[in-house]
């Protein structure tokens, strides 16, 4: 099986991720009605250049080359496309990082309400055995239930503060990757 940089071309230390355009507007989302220098980049043109990002470790340099047909009028619009996918990208990363936040608020939360949870079932579970019939099998069962159930109560904030929370960050890092890599744009052939 084929190393995934072999699918690429590399000029300068550089994996190439190309995008051939027949216009400047395929690469902008057709239904965004903003300023042409803030447009949001089509969906498609967006996850083409995060999957080849996400596809490779951070630490992989990359160059963004963009073709499009030699056109007077479009030059003007054409050197705007670095600013927009940079634009576009730094929003992207604003988002993530809100999106970190508020997981790692709802994940504390969780802890709070799973830690208590679990105190109580613990302290419930104390109870049973103390005071109950220890010796009893329903006593057990319930004291062992209170148990289980405070353990499960832990699931979601071990969840959430282990698991969640890292795919956020990583795809922040890779949009700001995407903000400082090197974009041209070339005339196509």
């Amino acid at each position: 099986m084929p190393e995934i940089e072999s699918l690429y071309r590399k000029v300068g230390g550089k994996i190439l991720i190309e995008i051939d355009l027949k216009s400047v507007d395929q690469i902008f989302n057709s239904l965004d009605h903003a300023p042409f220098h803030e447009k949001e980049l089509d969906p498609d043109a967006a996850e083409y250049i995060v999957d080849i990002v996400d596809d490779f470790p951070l630490k992989t340099p990359f160059h963004l080359i963009i073709y499009l047909p030699v056109c007077i009028h479009c030059r003007e619009q054409a050197d705007t496309i670095p600013a927009a996918i940079r634009s576009h990208f730094r929003y992207r990363m604003l988002v993530q990082d809100l999106k970190f936040r508020e997981k790692f608020r709802q994940g504390r939360w969780a802890l709070l309400v799973g830690l208590t949870f679990l105190t109580i079932a613990l302290l419930a579970r104390q109870f049973v055995a103390a005071y109950l019939a220890a010796d009893h099998l329903l006593a057990q069962i319930f004291a062992d239930a209170l148990l289980i159930i405070g353990w499960v109560a832990m699931w979601e904030p071990v969840t959430i503060l282990l698991y969640q929370l890292w795919p956020i960050v990583k795809m922040k890092k890779v949009y700001e990757k995407i903000t400082t890599m090197e974009i041209e744009i070339l005339p196509s052939s």
